[in-house]
């Protein structure tokens, strides 16, 4: 199954027999606070206006751990994680669709996130709700409970000294800006720069304008020029696991599997003892 849909698709499907379950995962990653703007209110976003049977899910509730040790958006305990995708109405038998506000980051976590944990028909709205030209709800949906239960352990996941040695022995893409790979700005993280090894791959070239992702063969062609070639082992990461699954979601899309290091940069930086890498070069 793509790992991507239409909206014209899902307006299909949710006007079939059998739709998906349908979860809204806006957010944003808030540094307004400097600015003494309040942060994004995905929930409040939600409640003006969501596709009609959607069901709200928090990112930083539901979607991770408070942050600590494990970074800024480390991994959900897999019991809150479970109640949460059950309470939304998520079945293990039924497809789920998620989307966001446009920028895909927030909907690629939770694709990623129920993947990695078994569910087996996990898609995101290409391009988000921007795309959606149906009508949109106030209602608070209420569905059934689901019955899916969340399996760790399975592959797809780097912790920081998997993240290190797959540098070297094959790929890992630094989903984050350009700047923040050579370490020019940090806005957020200890200290800028990137995990020595790592090759940038801002996720933000991966989608075309209008915030659906390039055709599969272009990104292959990217990725491959990035050195991703066949057979090769891929991994990601960004700031805190939220990027960084957008672009795991992108490699999908081209064909190509990866893993995400879901501390990302918020954990390895916080780390003294380990290296940093700066500049334009992998080294």
């Amino acid at each position: 199954m793509n790992a991507i849909i239409s909206a014209s698709e899902l307006a299909d499907e949710l006007a079939g027999g059998a739709p998906p379950v349908l979860l809204d995962v806006r957010w944003q990653l808030s540094v307004a606070k400097a600015a003494g703007e309040p942060p994004f209110d995905g929930r409040a976003a939600y409640a003006a206006g969501h596709i009609p049977g959607a069901v709200y899910v928090d990112l930083d509730r539901d979607l991770a751990s408070a942050p600590g040790e494990g970074g800024r958006h480390p991994l959900p305990d897999l019991t809150v994680f479970g109640a949460a995708m059950r309470a939304a109405g998520v079945s293990a038998r039924t497809p789920v669709v998620v989307y966001d506000g446009g920028q895909g980051w927030a909907a690629a976590r939770a694709w990623w996130l129920l993947g990695w944990t078994g569910h087996p028909s996990v898609r995101v709205l290409d391009g988000g709700l921007p795309t959606w030209e149906g009508p949109l709800s106030t209602d608070v949906r209420q569905p059934a409970e689901g019955d899916f239960q969340p399996v760790g352990g399975t592959p797809g996941l780097l912790d920081a000294d998997g993240a290190a040695a797959l540098a070297r022995s094959g790929v890992l893409f630094d989903a984050r800006a350009g700047e923040r790979y050579r370490g020019e700005v940090e806005p957020i993280d200890r200290v800028g720069g990137h995990i020595p090894g790592a090759v940038s791959a801002p996720t933000t070239q991966n989608v075309a304008e209008d915030g659906r992702f390039l055709p599969a063969d272009q990104l292959k062609e990217r990725f491959r020029s990035l050195g991703a070639a066949e057979g090769t082992d891929v991994g990601v990461y960004c700031g805190s696991g939220v990027s960084g699954a957008h672009e795991v979601l992108a490699l999908a899309v081209a064909g190509i599997p990866s893993a995400l290091y879901v501390g990302s940069w918020s954990q390895w930086s916080s780390d003294p003892d380990r290296p940093v890498a700066v500049g334009p070069d992998p080294q």
